[in-house]
């Protein structure tokens, strides 16, 4: 598409009922004709921490024509007010109230779509539950239906340690930053010391919620309390606006692919699916490839919607994916992957379809747990590294309880399957990690997929229940969705332990494991057919990287094993520069099962000789009976200290 001429940026207030002002940045097409609008609103600094994504926004308005409005939520960047926690309700209704207030300028036709990465995604779905009258579409990329089993806070139950040292902390640190001083005037000092005073960390209550009810509801569109289908609520018909959801496999919200299109659509809800093999990042640059032209594919989906374009987005298959399948060698920064894009025109949600049933078999097996199991596979949201993707999963498998089955003809696998497993444990709070892996001929293991409960939650996630040492129990353990093939001559193999470090936290105590083979089944998801679809291979665009460190290590003495990360970078903004630096480590002593997470994260703003830094330090301690944890932020204006308080807190473990 040719560009058109380049439209021009501005910097608005939108003011709410209450006073409070939000910051908005305005990107208007050079056209007189009144155009819909595109709105993303998060709480990353549209200014500086994330000011490098202006490309995207200048090419959606030059374009394709397309207002976009990127605002910052209330208490963060130059918004006023106080950042209380994600999601709260207030914020939703400041996003309903800018939507009105943007359909009603001049420059827009009264159409809004939403849509946006990550935090975006998830408010573009939580808005659209709400209604407004002028939104007509969504695209939530990277985002979730689910906020306790599916987000950075707790995975089957037990809470995801290696995330501590990651976003809560580096959120604590961003939202003590400043306005933009020539964005928010002459008193932005005071407005940063308000802010200073008075934001509270967001850890401390994700803590205290440890399991599912109410606070983890709000903003989740998944109902579990309408269990209609085993394991999922049928309350999707909240969202009436067509809804292109993109997703990817190696991203930690992958789950909100195919149970969501299915069910807007068993709803009546316009809805799409676009799930490649990327992570946490662009669908432009991620790693692994092949690539999208994700800006292009927005620009389709609101062409229909906004604008009634019959551009035929609506007649194509609703689920178009990358189709992975056996090859290569499984490493942390691989920029491609073997496989090819396949489309359906249906996924089954009304039941699990997983024909591809067996019994595991093998007897009654049994496990000393080594509570660092899972290094291998140390996160399940891959990045930007050292956030990176699994590797060689053969070396876990060797702590683990494996059973092989060969692959004797193609075997695809698209959607999530389920583990029943009969099972014990000798204390009355213990784990399961399942995962399933493509083995070669040389042993090599290549991660498909993986699930998490935590056995005290078996019930489900709202009111544990201890086991009793010794008595087995029923266990259904749910595998994240994939899309996958096994060929011929590989070696499907199921493992099974204890612990998914450091992923998840360990359980409290040392723990051994039971597993009764002949009362085990596995439950895997295969499509009757699938059919070729658009190669969207873009090619990857360069992206610079900085220096990373991610390092295991293990103190043979002392018997602890340690997963470290550092990372950061410096890049220019309007009229400065914005510095970020991340360091953090987690451990676990393999003898008493005591773990820790330290993490430090630093930002430094300058603009002209104004230079304001903000640094937070977190330390979790987990104990059998506690997570104990201390936080200290300091803000300094220049070299000046000017703000630093400290929160020291503790939480019940509470079976977990």
């Amino acid at each position: 598409m040719a560009t058109r001429a380049a439209g021009r940026s501005e910097q608005v207030w939108i003011t709410m009922d209450d006073g409070v002002r939000l910051a908005a940045t305005l990107q208007l097409p050079a056209t007189d004709t009144p155009q819909p609008c595109l709105l993303e609103a998060l709480p990353y600094r549209k200014d500086d921490v994330t000011s490098s994504y202006t490309e995207e926004y200048e090419r959606l308005r030059d374009d394709f024509s397309y207002a976009v409005c990127r605002v910052d939520l209330r208490g963060t960047g130059s918004s006023e007010g106080i950042a209380v926690d994600e999601y709260p309700l207030r914020e939703q209704d400041d996003l309903v109230a800018v939507i009105a207030w943007l359909a009603a300028q001049s420059w827009c036709d009264g159409s809004i779509g939403m849509y946006g990465t990550s935090y975006s995604g998830f408010n573009a779905i939580q808005v659209a539950m709400r209604r407004p009258l002028a939104l007509k579409a969504i695209a939530p990329i990277y985002a979730t239906d689910d906020r306790y089993t599916d987000d950075v806070h707790y995975m089957g139950g037990s809470l995801r340690l290696l995330d501590v040292v990651d976003y809560p902390t580096y959120m604590i640190a961003m939202n003590a930053l400043p306005p933009v001083p020539s964005i928010a005037g002459p008193d932005w000092r005071e407005r940063w010391q308000d802010r200073l005073d008075r934001t509270e960390p967001w850890l401390l209550r994700w803590l205290e919620e440890a399991v599912d009810g109410p606070y983890w509801r709000h903003g989740s569109l998944r109902d579990p309390s309408l269990d209609t289908d085993a394991d999922y609520g049928n309350d999707y018909a909240r969202i009436a606006v067509p809804t292109m959801v993109v997703a990817g496999w190696a991203d930690g919200y992958r789950n909100n692919s195919f149970r969501t299109v299915a069910q807007l659509r068993d709803a009546g809800t316009p809805a799409r699916l676009l799930a490649g093999p990327w992570s946490h990042m662009s669908a432009e640059s991620a790693l692994p490839g092949p690539h999208v032209d994700l800006v292009a594919e927005l620009a389709r989906w609101f062409d229909r919607w906004l604008r009634g374009v019959d551009n035929g987005v609506d007649a194509e298959p609703p689920y178009t994916f990358f189709l992975r399948e056996s090859g290569g060698t499984p490493e942390p920064d691989a920029a491609q992957v073997a496989g090819s894009w396949r489309s359906m025109p249906d996924w089954p949600n009304t039941t699990w379809r997983c024909p591809l049933s067996w019994v595991i078999g093998g007897g009654t097996r049994v496990l000393a747990v080594r509570p660092d199991t899972g290094t291998a596979a140390w996160n399940s949201c891959a990045g930007r590294l050292p956030w990176g993707q699994p590797t060689d999963q053969r070396f876990d498998d060797a702590a683990s309880l494996t059973w092989d089955f060969p692959v004797e003809q193609d075997m695809t696998l698209i959607g999530p399957g389920r583990v029943r497993l009969r099972v014990a444990a000798d204390q009355p709070v213990a784990s399961v990690s399942v995962k399933l892996c493509d083995v070669a001929d040389d042993g090599t293991s290549t991660l498909i997929t993986r699930g998490f409960l935590n056995l005290t939650h078996r019930d489900g996630h709202t009111d544990p229940v201890p086991l009793v040492p010794g008595e087995f129990v029923d266990a259904e353990v749910e595998l994240e969705t994939c899309a996958y093939t096994l060929l011929p001559g590989r070696r499907l193999r199921l493992s099974v332990t204890g612990a998914d470090w450091p992923n998840t936290i360990a359980p409290p105590r040392p723990v051994t494991l039971a597993v009764d083979g002949d009362r085990s089944t596995m439950h895997l998801p295969a499509p009757q057919h699938t059919d070729p679809a658009p190669r969207y291979d873009q090619g990857q665009r360069a992206v610079e990287g900085d220096p990373v460190g991610w390092r295991i290590s293990d103190d043979v003495v002392d018997r602890v094993t340690t997963a470290t990360v550092e990372h950061g970078s410096t890049w220019d903004i309007t009229g400065g520069t914005c510095t970020d630096r991340y360091t953090g480590s987690v451990s676990v002593d393999r003898r008493t099962w005591r773990q820790t997470s330290t993490s430090t994260a630093r930002f430094t703003l300058t603009w002209g000789d104004t230079s304001v830094s903000t640094e937070c330090a977190v330390e979790l301690t987990a104990d059998a009976d506690h997570l104990t944890v201390a936080i200290t932020l300091q803000a300094y204006d220049g070299d000046a200290v000017v703000s630093k308080r400290c929160w020291n807190h503790q939480a019940a473990r509470r079976f977990g």
